[in-house]
């Protein structure tokens, strides 16, 4: 799998829950949300631009920021 990192627009509790379900609704990802950074890292091997649409569905500003190396 490769950790992809992605910037998403989240200000509160509310912002992060609609990323997990999202995330949720489309299945095969493993992630954390960093909400005081507006950060998600994503594992799938989902295409970038799948989890990119993903992540816009729930009308944030999202845009991804690159891979992150998996240690």
């Amino acid at each position: 799998f490769q950790k992809h990192e992605f910037f998403v627009d989240m200000t509160c509790e509310g912002c992060s829950n609609a990323v997990t379900r999202v995330l949720h609704r489309l299945g095969g990802v493993q992630f954390d949300i960093d909400l005081p950074n507006k950060k998600v890292f994503i594992d799938s091997e989902h295409s970038v631009d799948t989890l990119l649409e993903t992540l816009k569905k729930t009308g944030k500003n999202a845009s991804y920021l690159g891979e992150k190396s998996v240690q």
